[in-house]
């Protein structure tokens, strides 16, 4: 078998992925786009989680006695909710690579040596010394599936172990959409580490204005940026695409208008997000933010907990319906209802109602500013959960990822039925 045959899609992960995406005849315009999102979305997406865990947690108010169910992604927020002590953790995704990174993480936590080795992983992700510890500590440890694809190779027939060795964080499809838009920058004589200035948000802000903003004014970037298959570098499909672009003069000002919120609107030395969107990874030598689980103080934590985290391959429907009654009281959906039609909206929502607990509590974002639910979601369902609209604008204000249009928390009520 060749390099490039060994890079293929995984099979499985694009057949949950076009499931999830839509029910689009494969001929229209909108059913190619849809298939051709499944296929690119079937290898590594996120290297990094791209929703902040420290709003999730707050919203979430987890507790020893709290059950979570969280779509998996990068694994960023599964490792950082360890740092509350919950009961049990399960993560799904449809993605066998992130099912992978995820299963990585794990294993590490449990069984490199300590701290150091487990930062430099995941941290620095730069460090020929990381390989050396995945076979020492790691790769042992490591369930069959999850090892096989590390020890695989990429297309270039490089084992995908070695990325972290090789800045892991500038890999996957959101990784490289990244380099892209740094390879733009530098185009243009701009570098976007200036965004990472010290200095307060005004400055930020007179930088951006004046070196970045009119970019977006180029014409070719703007022609690109306003087809669907321009974002799919973000993890974005076709139908969310669309609702991201809702009310917008172009798909160009809403990305200038986001990002500009990254750049100005958080002290860059609290928010690792922008190291990622600015630089292409983290502050070196740890001497800037980090994910909570990658903080020295929670990695005690954080070991402890690996044993009450369960990694599925499988949509999160699917999951829950495999679930008995008040299984769960904490769920985590990330962005992933941008993705659904009406059907499969009420479907997921039918196992979230029936599987929790009350007082449970669900947690979302969405591209746009509304929730989608009202006026798609079967009243007889939504009538059962109370939207706190109050916090959830509050907690949007302060996620310091900035990319999502809104940040939403519903609350089963506790006399419901």
């Amino acid at each position: 078998m060749t390099s490039h045959a060994r890079a293929l899609p995984d099979a499985t992960t694009a057949h949950l992925i076009q499931g999830a995406i839509g029910r689009h005849s494969t001929m229209s315009r909108a059913g190619l786009l849809d298939r051709a999102f499944a296929l690119v979305f079937s290898r590594l997406v996120y290297a990094q989680i791209w929703e902040d865990p420290v709003v999730d947690m707050e919203a979430l108010e987890i507790t020893p006695q709290s059950r979570i169910v969280t779509i998996g992604s990068g694994g960023c927020n599964v490792m950082s909710y360890l740092t509350a002590n919950p009961a049990r953790i399960d993560a799904v995704d449809l993605n066998a690579a992130h099912i992978a990174l995820n299963r990585l993480k794990l294993t590490a936590a449990a069984s490199l040596p300590g701290h150091a080795a487990f930062a430099r992983l995941f941290g620095a992700s730069n460090d020929p010394a990381n390989i050396t510890a995945y076979e020492r500590h790691i790769r042992p440890a490591l369930d069959s599936a999850s090892r096989r694809y590390w020890d695989g190779r990429d297309g270039w027939g490089r084992r995908r172990i070695t990325r972290f060795s090789r800045d892991f964080y500038r890999y996957g499809l959101l990784g490289r959409f990244i380099g892209l838009g740094h390879w733009i920058a530098w185009a243009y004589g701009r570098n976007p580490a200036r965004l990472l200035a010290p200095g307060d948000a005004e400055a930020r802000q007179r930088i951006f204005d004046h070196e970045f903003a009119p970019l977006f004014e180029r014409g070719l970037l703007r022609r690109v940026l306003n087809h669907p298959a321009a974002l799919f570098g973000l993890g974005i499909p076709p139908a969310q695409y669309t609702a991201l672009g809702a009310g917008a003069t172009g798909m160009a000002d809403v990305v200038k208008e986001r990002l500009a919120r990254l750049a100005c609107a958080f002290d860059p030395r609290d928010n690792y997000f922008a190291w990622q969107a600015f630089t292409r990874g983290y502050a070196p030598d740890g001497r800037g933010p980090l994910p909570l689980y990658l903080a020295p103080e929670h990695f005690a934590r954080v070991r402890a907990g690996v044993p009450r985290v369960a990694i599925h391959h499988a949509s999160m429907t699917a999951f829950l319906a495999s679930h008995p009654g008040a299984s769960f009281d904490r769920y985590v959906l990330l962005d992933a209802q941008d993705w659904m039609d009406d059907e499969a909206l009420n479907a997921l929502w039918h196992q979230i109602t029936r599987t929790s607990r009350p007082g449970a509590r669900v947690i979302f974002r969405t591209a746009a500013v509304e929730s989608i639910l009202p006026g798609r979601l079967d009243p007889s369902l939504l009538s059962r959960w109370r939207y706190d609209e109050a916090r959830s604008s509050s907690l949007h204000a302060r996620d310091r990822s900035a990319i999502y249009g809104g940040f939403h928390l519903y609350v089963r009520d506790e006399a419901a039925t």
